[in-house]
Parts: C-alpha cells; structure tokens; sequence
C-alpha cells in the first residue's frame, strides 16, 4: 500500500468491491461498539482495574496517482480534484451503507481502485457509540468514567471541511468527505434529541415547516399512503412509533407516539434507499433553522425545502398566494460566522423547475394566472419577530432588495443547503400583509389554513416526487455547490 496515511493505523485490507469494502467498514465499528459495551458492561459491575478501551473508528482511504480523464471535472460528485490520497474516518456504516458503497463505486469507476479500509487512530466516543447510557450508577463512578472511556472531543468536531477553512497538512491525506466520523456521530445524537425519532428513520427528501397544521395534514396524508397505498413502506411519528404498509410489509407496526413533543419533532414516510420523505416542524425562528439543517446535513439528503407562510410585501399579493424564492436577504444573522454575508445564495435550477411545475400541476395555473398567484422573487428572513416596530428601517430595505417576502427561516434553511452541499428551495404561501394593512385575524385565518394548507402541501410533495426521479438520471445535484477543492463524497 503506497503512501499509507498517518492515521491509517492498523489493518490494512484493500478493496475494488464496494460492497465488500463496507462490508469491513462495518466489522471495525461493530467490533469497536461491542468492545465498548462489553467494557462498560464491566464498569457499571464494580469491577476497579479496568484499561481505558481501546475502541476505534474505521478509516476509509484512497490514492489517486493521476487524473487521466479530463472529463471527469464535468461531474458533480464521486470525481477528485487533484491527485493525492484522500481518507475518512467513518461511523455508523450499516446507517449509509447505500451511500458509502454509492460513493466508492463512484470513485472507483472514475479513478479506478482500489480503496483501502482499515483501523483509524481516533478513539470512538463511550457516549456516542452506545445509545442508551442508562446504568445506575453510583456517584463516585461518574468521574470514574472519564478515566475508563474516551469521551467527544470538541476539539476534533468542527465544520471547517464545509465551510472552506480547512487546509491539509503537508503528508497527510486530502479529506474524502464534508464530515468525519466524530462530527457525524455529533449530529446523530443531537437528530435523535431534537426529533424524537431515530437518525435511522430519516429520509433523503426533506421538508421543514413552521406551522402545526402542516403537520397535521403530513400525518393524515402518511396514514393514508400506509394503509391504501403501495408507495411506502412504513410512516413514522416521534417516539419512534411505526406505522408499516400490510401492502408492502408482512411486519406489525410498533411504538407509541411520543406524549410529550420534542423540540423539533420529525415524521417520516419511508420508501426503500432512504427514498422517502421526511418532515420537521421546526418552530419558529433562525436559531432552530440552523440547528437542525446542521445535523440533517450529515446524513446526506438529496433535497430540503421549507414549506411554510410568510408577510407578503407587495399590493399586488393576496392571501394565498405563492412565493417561489429565487434569491434571499439574510438578516438572520447564524450563519455569518460560518458563511459571509458577501456570499450569493444561488437558486438551484432542478429544485425551482420541479416546484414551478409542481405548482402548475394541483393548481391548473398557467400563464398570466400563474404570475399573479405565484410570484417569484426575493424573500427576507430576519431574526427579529417584531420587525413591524422598525417600520421605517426595514421598509427602505425592502425596496432596495425589491423584496417580495418576509419570514424567519428560508434564507437560513438555504443557506445553510449552500454551505453544507444540500440542493434546497422555497415555496412559500402569503398569509398577511403587514405592510399594507392586512393583517390575520382569528376566523379569517382559520379560513385561509383550512383552504390552502392541502394544496400547498401537496405541490412540495409532488415537487419531491420529480426530483426523486431526477435523482437516478444525476440530475439534481449541482457543480454549484461544490468548491474547488472539494471532497469527492457527495
């Protein structure tokens, strides 16, 4: 093996079958997870002299000696930018054993093998790899645990991959992807946190809302694909309570929905390959918006877009309306530190086709019908819930960035699919008028959710439906989210 990588420790096996390369992927992990059960198993009986366990992740890692086809610079992902080794660390193999074997098939096809797959010299986190810490332990045990077990280490866990700062070291390898294992295994346990229902549940077509009534028409759609449909496999609620498809499965559903709501909670309607749809109520405001596009980034969606009402700013909206952002004015302020304001926020051609047609489709507008009711344009998303009390600061930013909408969460939902690589997109729906006088009142809102929610729904769901077929054909995945020095893993 020429040119073995410094943190390549221990095992070296080469691979040109991606599927027998994930296969030893997930030998090393689950050997390191049982490892440590079994050492805390041990630590949790009393037992005194216990070693500190020696658990660690497996390490994924290629060299690229030359770039002999030119063309392949054309491609979005599964290419390399220049020659050079290129590693990982990896977590949770079985998670993304579609992607992973995805992804090494890519790059051997394009570069040619093999890949090489070994033991790592990072240590996996006791807290990360076991799911349920809950032994009695005694008091005096607790900072005994910190001398037995490795724990996270900030230090290691950051997004300087993604964000662009991160430079490599002279001799050792190029990063192979957005995220290694630490940072992933990060997000995972926050996914679960946040959403009530297990990473594992996620599905790669992701829609985010603000409001309940989305959720509530997600739930009653869900059930009903489940029970008449032969689309999904399974439809998932927080408290990992399943639902499965009698059509498709021979397997009793299973679990309780959750009685008392996470933060954010998630419902997923399963198809095959992660294939399927996943929705976030995630609240109001940029904070939460950034939270969890942070973590659902590391399981390498396909799509998200955020479904959900804004202030309409022009005379010529109505309640009801549509707004398809193709450009964002971020006065949400997250993600300066990670992503300067300087930086456009391209619209992504594949994700504004589907929506458009989408919206043709339910609705049957088309033509002059469709640009009164459907209007495109930038939309501003501020941290400020009360920005209507600096009238007359943001009225001159608004028509200095020709806005057409407001809201609190789809500049940061989209930029933050700019930064971490994620296709992304807006539809909005106009529920009040602020600046004109047009404001929601009780029984006039009941009216304008009940009338509209459906529809609005139902167009994202359709546009996802388009782009999962666009996915097969590598449609949807844009050069324009990729640096110039990207890793080569989508």
């Amino acid at each position: 093996m020429e040119h073995k990588p410094e943190n390549f420790m221990d095992n070296p096996c080469a691979f040109d079958d991606p599927v027998k390369a994930v296969d030893r992927l997930v030998e090393i992990y689950e050997d390191g997870k049982q490892l440590l059960q079994k050492h805390f198993d041990r630590f949790v009986a009393g037992k005194e002299d216990l070693e500190r366990a020696d658990a660690r992740y497996p390490y994924l890692w290629i060299n690229i000696p030359s770039l002999a086809n030119k063309e392949k610079s054309a491609l979005a992902y599964g290419t390399v930018p220049n020659t050079g080794s290129f590693g990982t660390t990896i977590t949770n193999p079985q998670l993304y054993r579609s992607y992973l074997q995805e992804q090494i098939a890519l790059l051997i096809q394009n570069h040619g093998g093999p890949v090489w797959v070994g033991i790592s010299d990072r240590q996996i986190p006791l807290t990360f790899a076991l799911e349920s810490l809950t032994a009695d332990l005694r008091q005096e045990q607790i900072p005994q645990m910190l001398e037995k077990f490795h724990m996270p280490d900030l230090a290691k866990i950051d997004d300087d991959i993604p964000n662009g700062t991160f430079r490599a070291e002279n001799g050792k390898p190029y990063p192979l992807s957005l995220f290694g294992a630490e940072r992933v295994d990060y997000s995972l346990s926050r996914l679960a946190h946040y959403s009530g229902t297990s990473p594992h549940h996620f599905q790669r077509f992701v829609l985010f809302t603000n409001y309940q009534r989305y959720v509530d028409e997600f739930i009653e759609y869900g059930m009903r694909e489940v029970t008449e449909g032969d689309t999904f496999r399974a439809f998932v609620q927080p408290g990992n309570c399943v639902t499965n498809n009698p059509n498709l499965l021979d397997e009793e559903s299973y679990g309780e929905v959750a009685t008392k709501m996470p933060q954010m909670p998630a419902y997923h309607l399963v198809k095959d390959g992660h294939m399927g749809v996943t929705l976030v109520n995630i609240g109001v405001g940029p904070s939460n918006a950034k939270t969890i596009t942070d973590h659902i980034a590391v399981l390498r969606p396909h799509c998200w877009i955020m479904v959900g009402h804004c202030g309409g700013l022009r005379q010529t909206q109505q309640l009801g309306d549509y707004v398809l952002a193709h450009a964002y004015a971020r006065l949400d302020h997250v993600l300066d530190n990670d992503l300067p304001l300087e930086v456009p926020v391209p619209a992504i051609a594949e994700v504004q086709v589907a929506l458009t047609n989408a919206v043709n489709q339910v609705t049957d507008l088309s033509g002059t019908a469709m640009k009164q009711h459907v209007r495109t344009g930038t939309v501003v998303s501020t941290d400020d819930r009360n920005w209507e009390l600096r009238y007359d600061e943001l009225a001159t930013f608004f028509n200095q960035s020709r806005a057409i909408a407001v809201d609190m969460e789809s500049a940061t939902i989209s930029a933050n699919g700019f930064r971490l690589r994620v296709p992304y997109g807006t539809l909005l729906c106009v529920s009040d008028k602020p600046l004109h006088g047009e404001i929601k009142l009780p029984g006039m809102a009941n009216a304008f959710y009940a009338e509209r929610v459906s529809q609005h729904l139902e167009i994202c769901l359709k546009a996802l439906d388009d782009m999962r077929d666009g996915v097969t054909h590598e449609a949807l995945h844009s050069r324009k989210l990729r640096s110039f020095d990207e890793p080569p893993f989508r």
